[in-house]
């Protein structure tokens, strides 16, 4: 990589589309949950995102991409907050620091609390980007018979976080983890990866694509951490990315994170932070 290249910058138009994105992401993955049990959750349009509810327990139930079609009108925000405290959840609103200051004010009247952060990081894709792949190290899609193999690992993987950086502000039942996960998948854009180290099953990562970004996410097993395994899965998708004809590749990583560190070591750049807010029900 060469030193004098320029960090991506990110004006506000850019950070809407990410959230456009984000916020279609968690409405697929909440309606594909809502298709294994109807009326089970919502999805409901809110200030230019989407209020979700999958069911209990989901990290599908959160307030995502708003912030960029102005504030919302307290009868809008009176019905978000009915519905999740229909379901005795609370409501955990992301708003990115290029959304409209505004909605943070808001917020904090109507006794939201500052409980976490998470920053987004992004990389532009031009050309077409070198594989870089470390010695032993496989990465391809995953078989039509591989789907429960790339859960496992991916389970596993967020199961035993790193400890580096600020840590998670909420933790997930195993179960409600891998099904959460595998709705996620099944939103159309996405694609399922696997690495291997020396022929063994070593991690695994996603790509959806949507309106030209590419969102990445992607976990490596406790077994297999620092031996490369971040380095290609990151390489992969980034060229495959490419010849899809993205323009930008994103990740959403805990702040001083082990990730952020192998990211930022990839080229990406850091775009902004989200705020994650939280209202008991």
């Amino acid at each position: 990589m060469k030193n004098d290249r320029l960090p991506l910058f990110c004006d506000i138009a850019l950070a809407e589309r990410i959230e456009r994105a984000e916020a279609q992401l968690i409405a697929g993955a909440s309606q594909a949950a809502g298709t294994r049990e109807a009326g089970r959750g919502f999805v409901i349009p809110f200030a230019g995102g989407v209020a979700s509810y999958a069911e209990q327990d989901s990290p599908f139930n959160k307030v995502a991409g708003l912030g960029f079609t102005g504030v919302p009108s307290a009868d809008a925000l009176d019905e978000v907050e009915r519905a999740f405290a229909a379901h005795n959840a609370p409501v955990q609103v992301e708003l990115a620091n290029l959304a409209d200051p505004a909605i943070g004010v808001l917020l904090t009247e109507r006794d939201y609390r500052l409980v976490s952060f998470e920053n987004v990081l992004g990389r532009t894709l031009t050309g077409e980007p070198e594989r870089d792949m470390p010695p032993g190290v496989q990465v391809r899609h995953i078989g039509d018979d591989e789907l429960d193999t790339w859960l496992a690992v991916v389970v596993e993987a967020v199961m035993h976080p790193d400890a580096e950086g600020l840590p998670q502000h909420e933790q997930f039942p195993r179960g409600a983890l891998e099904q959460a996960e595998r709705d996620l998948v099944s939103v159309p854009g996405a694609i399922c990866y696997l690495a291997l180290l020396d022929g063994a099953v070593a991690g695994a990562a996603s790509m959806r694509m949507a309106e030209g970004v590419a969102q990445f996410g992607a976990a490596t097993l406790p077994a297999y951490r620092r031996r490369g395994i971040q380095t290609a899965l990151l390489s992969a998708r980034v060229a495959d990315a490419a010849a899809a004809g993205c323009d930008i590749a994103v990740v959403t990583t805990q702040p001083g994170s082990t990730s952020q560190h192998n990211v930022q070591r990839r080229g990406f750049d850091l775009l902004y932070t989200r705020a994650v807010l939280v209202k008991q029900p």
